[in-house]
């Protein structure tokens, strides 16, 4: 149980270090990579905690308490795997509704070149 731990708590730490490197480097915006610290930061700390990671494992039902880390850590991280995806639609649907209006204003100022060109 021990060695599993100390393990997750490596993993937390070293993704809090990537997504710092990645927002200084601004391969990250600010704003998404706050999930990922939060995430990062619950897996640390509930990693650190083990009374209260006793409580949750007897909470949901769990005779091992890394396996319950390992579930909340899956949920959360799900999560924030949603909350990417809906961001990512919207990126695609304001993308196809922007290369239309350029299309349309391309459209229009071609329209107005061959008229110039026709008086």
């Amino acid at each position: 149980m021990e060695r599993l731990l100390n393990v997750m708590t490596g993993l937390s730490v070293l993704l809090i270090l990537m997504v710092l490197v990645s927002v200084r480097r601004a391969r990250i915006r600010v704003e998404y990579s706050v999930a990922w610290l939060v995430g990062a930061a619950a897996l640390l700390g509930l990693s650190r905690a083990r009374g209260l990671l006793r409580s949750i494992a007897d909470l949901l039902g769990m005779t091992y308490p890394p396996l319950a880390l390992m579930l909340l850590v899956g949920c959360v991280f799900l999560l924030i795997f949603y909350r990417f995806s809906l961001i990512i639609s919207q990126l695609k649907d304001d993308n196809i509704a922007l290369a239309q209006r350029v299309a349309i204003l391309e459209y229009h100022l071609q329209t107005l070149k061959d008229q110039a060109a026709g008086c």
